[in-house]
């Protein structure tokens, strides 16, 4: 079938060509109006308490989600000197009125606000869009904040993810700048010929441009997540280079003996046929984050499927349609003898291991294992500014913020307290306080907010007969508070904590809020960035075991139907999850603990972003899962003709070991490209691929997997009598 298939592409070379110009031609357009579709943030899920609580709060009390941060700052002015409080009266009064903003509360209202240098305020925007959205409102926002005797810089959620989405359309122009000439450098050496390198720079290009038209349309259907612009750049160029090189080394081989139109048909029956099952293992890794109910990974599974569709369709259709045309011109303009040759290096290696097939595989093991052990020291947390470069302002704010009044003052746990009747009736006030008190009492708490907790020097008595009528509070200033924190039968409770957001002491601190038991009829939400934290690290770890034996049992099926073998996909699976649990280990050491930060050019984070795991399993698995896919398939050709194992394992790696290695490179380069990435997250995805594919390809593939398969010997390639006739039989190997 893929013998015919090639056949017919060769035969109809010029009219696929052209189908594949066309619609490249009418994506490049349509592709750059990608970034204006997509969404920053992806996090929230209506399932989670804290997400309930936020939507209970905006009913009830009208607060929005989405809450700006304007910081006052002088070095020579303090709060007391009328020129600090005149200029940033001024800058927030040429808000009012603007569209999408809401209520405004100045330091004059909350004093609270004012830092205890005095030389630092904010004043807090509520504004009526979500935080993702609130991107469009921040340029007319910024242009009116200006002031001659103050620095006054924005900060919060939606300067976060305007920011965001301002440096992540950066990082990819820097990515694409980069990565193009690099990997046709790289790909030139390799061939040793200019020609030979285009084609896959061609076919990694076209998937890329024809997947971000694609993802532009869809993105006015569904939402989708600022991070698959980089995801496809990557994934794209990545498989459509590395699925290319495959069949452009293949073909060079065969058109050795053949006529250009076998040589085309046997390209396409032996290493295209490597190529689908590969692409269905890539598709299988990334169909994995569809599974989750948060935006941010379904929109990657989304776009990383169409990626991997389109890089299978161009490799297996356009590429071979060009090496039709080109024939032997593929080898035209020679730059060096290139790297693509029977390298009997990969010969001696496996006749090197398999007699030493135990001493090898015990030290490699180990050495996986003991790189991948820091892994359990991780500590998971959601991004904050300190994933973005200390250049953006939403970074900057959120540096001085922390400097002046404290790394945990923007990390306040929120909750939402209902009673089944006024929540200002005596025993739920009692009740109320009682939960206050022991908060107070909390070593993690630095301070709280609430209807009892007004002053110090008020008795619960007085806070109940305060309250007895809660319209005739005749303090301005109580009133205004009360207002703000309670409604009907609702409160809100503002615990300011010790530590930050991401500190394990805090989410102790939530997870001791929800469990206690106030009584009075009074039930607790809890929510804010601690809050929502808790919610979606546990929310995501919780999804990810599904995710994984989707993943994992999809596989082992299509390994199962294209080795005809039980043992061979099980040895894949264990060999891909060891090089990703050693890059999984340089995570925690780099970007954790800081390990290179300052050669890479980042702030060290002290936990790891808690998608980047579950991301990486889910491209790498199915993309590490490329190079076993190669290796076993001129492995099993041999085996097949011979029936002889360690010829078959030899052999094998002698003729793919270094067109692994070379499509490996082409990855890892790909791969650090986007390591120059001014956002954390998209560097750490670019280092730790780059890590995880390169010990795969080396490592794994030239030491592990020989010397375990011939451990194994005949057994490699066993399966049940029972299921041996409904699985497709292999094709012999045309050439050798």
């Amino acid at each position: 079938m893929f013998e015919l298939f090639g056949r017919l592409v060769y035969r109809h070379r010029y009219t696929v060509i052209v189908v594949w110009a066309i619609v490249s031609l009418a994506a490049l357009p349509i592709a750059p109006s990608l970034p204006g579709v997509l969404k920053a943030g992806g996090y929230g899920d209506p399932q989670l308490e804290s997400q309930h609580a936020s939507d209970v709060l905006g009913e009830a009390l009208g607060w929005q989600s989405s809450t700006l941060v304007i910081l006052f700052h002088s070095d020579s002015l303090t709060i007391d000197d009328p020129r600090f409080i005149t200029a940033a009266n001024q800058a927030a009064a040429r808000l009012a009125g603007l569209p999408g903003v809401g209520t405004i509360t100045t330091f004059i209202e909350n004093p609270q606000q004012i830092a205890p240098t005095h030389h630092t305020a904010y004043d807090t925007v509520d504004l009526t869009v979500q935080p993702e959205d609130a991107h469009r409102l921040l340029p007319a926002i910024r242009q009116r904040l200006t002031s001659s005797d103050l620095e006054v810089t924005l900060t919060g959620a939606p300067a976060f993810y305007s920011d965001v989405e301002t440096v992540s359309e950066d990082d990819l122009r820097r990515a694409e700048i980069l990565t193009f000439p690099v990997a046709l450098l790289a790909l030139a050496l390799v061939f040793g010929s200019l020609v030979a390198a285009a084609g896959p720079v061609v076919i990694g290009g076209v998937a890329v441009v024809v997947s971000l038209a694609s993802l532009a349309l869809i993105g006015h259907l569904t939402d989708l997540s600022i991070f698959v612009l980089n995801m496809v750049t990557m994934l794209g160029f990545g498989l459509g280079t590395d699925y290319s090189l495959f069949l452009v080394s293949r073909f060079r081989e065969e058109l050795a003996g053949h006529s250009v139109e076998d040589a085309v048909a046997i390209t396409v029956a032996t290493a295209g046929r490597a190529v689908i099952f590969s692409g269905i293992t890539v598709f299988v890794g990334l169909l994995g984050l569809l599974t989750f109910r948060f935006m941010m990974l379904r929109s990657l599974g989304l776009a990383g499927a169409i990626v991997v569709i389109l890089a299978v369709l161009a490799a297996l259709t356009l590429l071979p349609a060009l090496l039709g045309v080109l024939g032997p011109r593929v080898n035209a303009i020679p730059i060096g003898p290139g790297w693509q040759t029977r390298n009997a290096f990969w010969d001696r290696l496996a006749r090197w291991v398999m007699p030493r097939s135990l001493r090898v595989m015990v030290p490699v093991f180990i050495l996986l294992i003991a790189l991948g052990l820091p892994f359990f020291q991780v500590h998971l947390s959601l991004p904050d500014a300190r994933v973005l470069p200390t250049s953006v302002s939403s970074r900057r704010g959120a540096d001085l913020f922390q400097r002046d009044f404290g790394e945990s003052e923007l990390s306040t746990i929120v909750v939402a307290v209902q009673a089944d009747g006024s929540i200002f009736a005596p025993e739920r006030i009692a009740a109320l306080a009682r939960f206050v008190q022991a908060l107070q009492a909390d070593p993690r708490v630095r301070q709280v907010t609430s209807i009892v907790s007004l002053d110090p020097r008020l008795t619960l008595a007085q806070y109940q007969l305060l309250y007895a009528d809660p319209t005739r509070i005749g303090d301005p200033y109580v009133a205004a508070l009360v207002g703000h924190l309670a409604r009907g039968s609702t409160t809100a409770v503002l615990v300011t904590t010790r530590e930050p957001a991401i500190a394990p002491e805090t989410d102790d601190l939530v997870q001791a809020i929800r469990d206690y038991a106030p009584g009075a009829g009074l039930h607790f939400l809890v929510d804010g960035s601690a809050g929502a934290q808790v919610d979606i690290v546990g929310e995501l770890y919780q999804q990810f075991p599904r995710a994984l034996l989707l993943i994992v049992g999809l596989t082992y099926v299509s390994l199962l139907v294209l080795f005809r073998s039980v043992i061979l996909p099980l040895k894949a699976i264990l060999m891909d999850s060891l090089s990703l649990f050693a890059s999984y280990g340089a995570l925690v050491i780099i970007f954790q603990q800081g390990f290179l930060s300052s050669i890479l050019g980042f702030q060290p984070l002290g936990f790891v972003e808690a998608t980047l795991p579950i991301i990486m399993f889910c491209m790498l698995f199915g993309l590490s899962m490329d190079y076993e896919v190669f290796l076993l398939s001129r492995m099993q050709e041999i085996y097949e003709e011979t029936r002889n194992n360690d010829l078959g394992i030899a052999m094998g790696l002698a003729r793919s070991g270094q067109v692994i290695t070379s499509a490996a490179l082409i990855v890892v380069v790909v791969s650090l490209c986007f390591v120059s990435a001014d956002i954390v997250l998209i560097k750490a995805l670019g280092l730790g691929a780059a890590i995880a594919i390169f010990l795969d390809a080396t490592v794994v593939r030239g030491l592990l997997v020989p010397a375990l398969m011939q451990i194994l010997g005949d057994w490699n390639w066993w399966a049940p009598r029972v299921i041996r006739p409904i699985l497709p039989k292999p094709r012999a190997a045309v050439s050798k």
